[in-house]
C-alpha cells in the first residue's frame, strides 16, 4: 500500500512532530493541511507545542518535564494556596488539598472545589495557582483544590475517594470554615471534570452531600471514544490524541479502554440514569477528541431533566484556551464557563 507524503505529515503531526523540522516547502506546504478547521488565532502555538502521544513509555517523561516550581499567581495581598490534609474516606488514606480563602472570617459564602485535568495520569492540584486565586477573589467564594491520586499507580476508584473525602470534609465542616453547605458547586478541565462527573453520580447514589452546580470543561467521560467507538475524522489530533486517551483510561480503570463491559459508576458517559445531578455547564471545542462525548452527554442530562448549558468553539483542539489564553476565541471561552459558574455561586 502506498502513502501519500500528506498522510505521512497528519500522523507526524498527531505524534508531535511539526513543520520546523522539514525543509521541504512542499512538504511543510502539504503539513498545514492538517490545520484545517483550526481557528487561525491557535495555530501559531501548535507549531511550537512537541507533544506526542501519552504510553507507559513516555509517562515518566511527561512527569519529569512538568514545572517543578508553582506557575504564576497574583500578587498579595491575593490569598495564597495553603496546603492542608483531610482524612480519607473510610479505608483510605489522608488527602492532600489547597485552600484558597479570600476572606477568611466571613460568613453564609459559597465554596468551589476544583479538580485538575491531565489524562487522569499527571499534573497536580497547584499547577495552575493563578486560576484558583481568580475563581476565589472574583466569586468571594472558598475554593479547594484536591490532589487526588493518580494512575495507574492508583487504580479507581482511589482518585473518586479522594475528591468525594473532599466533599464530605467540606460539607462537614461548611460551619467552622464560614460556607453555605447547600452552595457548593464542583468543577475541572479534562480529566479532572470527568472526576468531576463521577463525583456528582456517586454522591448522589451513596446519598452524600449534594453539590449546587457542576463545571465541565472538555471533561473527559467516555473510555469508548478512540478504543471501541472511532475518533471523529477531525477530532483529535491534536494535544490529547485517541491513543492518549486510550492509555489514560486504561490506567485509571486497570482494563483495556473500550472494554464490552467496565464496572457500575466507573465511567460516567456508560451511566444509564442520569436524574438527579447538579446543574451543569459543558464546553468544548469543535475540533477536541471529546467533542461528540460532551455533547451527547448534556443531551441525556437534558433528557433526564437536569438544567444543562452546552459551548462548543468551532475550531478549538483540546487545551485549547490554556495553551493560547489571550487569544479572543480562548478569551470568550474562558468568560463564558466564569459567567456560569459566578451565576451558580451568587445564588
Amino acid at each position: 500500500m502506498r502513502i501519500s507524503r500528506r498522510e505521512i505529515l497528519v500522523t507526524a503531526l498527531a505524534s508531535g512532530c511539526f513543520v520546523a523540522e522539514y525543509g521541504d516547502r512542499a512538504m511543510a506546504a502539504a503539513f498545514e493541511d492538517a490545520y484545517a478547521g483550526v481557528d487561525p488565532d491557535l495555530i501559531s502555538r501548535l507549531r511550537q507545542i512537541r507533544a506526542g502521544d501519552v504510553s507507559a513509555e513516555t509517562l515518566s517523561r511527561w512527569r519529569n518535564a512538568l514545572p517543578t516550581v508553582p506557575a504564576e499567581t497574583l500578587p498579595p495581598p491575593a490569598p495564597r494556596l495553603v496546603p492542608k490534609v483531610i482524612p480519607g474516606s473510610q479505608g483510605n488514606p489522608p488527602v492532600s488539598i489547597f485552600v484558597v480563602d479570600p476572606s477568611p472570617g466571613t460568613r453564609g459564602r459559597s465554596a468551589y472545589i476544583y479538580v485538575h485535568g491531565g489524562g487522569y495520569v499527571m499534573f497536580s492540584a497547584d499547577r495552575n495557582p493563578r486560576l484558583l486565586q481568580e475563581i476565589a477573589l472574583e466569586n468571594d467564594c472558598l475554593v479547594v483544590a484536591v490532589d487526588y491520586r493518580l494512575a495507574p499507580e492508583a487504580r479507581f476508584p482511589a482518585a473518586l475517594e479522594d475528591i468525594y473525602a473532599t466533599l464530605c470534609w467540606l460539607h462537614d465542616n461548611a460551619d467552622a470554615l464560614g460556607i453555605d453547605a447547600s452552595r457548593i458547586a464542583v468543577g475541572g478541565e479534562s480529566a479532572g471534570a470527568g472526576h468531576v462527573a463521577s463525583l456528582t453520580i456517586a454522591a448522589r447514589d451513596r446519598g452524600g452531600p449534594r453539590t449546587a452546580f457542576q463545571l465541565l470543561v472538555y471533561p473527559m467521560l467516555d473510555d469508548r471514544t478512540g478504543s471501541s467507538r472511532p475518533a471523529a475524522a477531525n477530532a483529535g489530533r491534536f494535544i490529547w490524541t485517541p491513543a492518549s486517551n486510550r492509555f489514560g483510561w486504561s490506567s485509571l480503570l486497570g482494563m483495556p479502554a473500550g472494554s464490552d463491559t467496565v464496572p457500575a459508576g466507573w465511567v460516567p458517559a456508560r451511566v444509564s440514569d442520569l436524574v438527579g445531578l447538579p446543574p451543569t455547564y459543558i464546553a468544548a471545542g469543535a475540533i477536541d477528541l471529546f467533542a461528540r462525548e460532551n455533547i451527547e452527554f448534556a443531551s441525556r442530562l437534558m433528557e433526564a431533566g437536569v438544567p444543562t448549558e452546552l459551548l462548543v468553539v468551532p475550531g478549538a483542539y483540546h487545551g485549547f484556551d490554556l495553551a493560547v489564553p489571550d487569544a479572543p476565541i480562548s478569551r470568550r471561552f474562558t468568560a463564558s464557563w466564569k459567567a456560569a459558574l459566578k451565576k451558580a455561586l451568587s445564588k
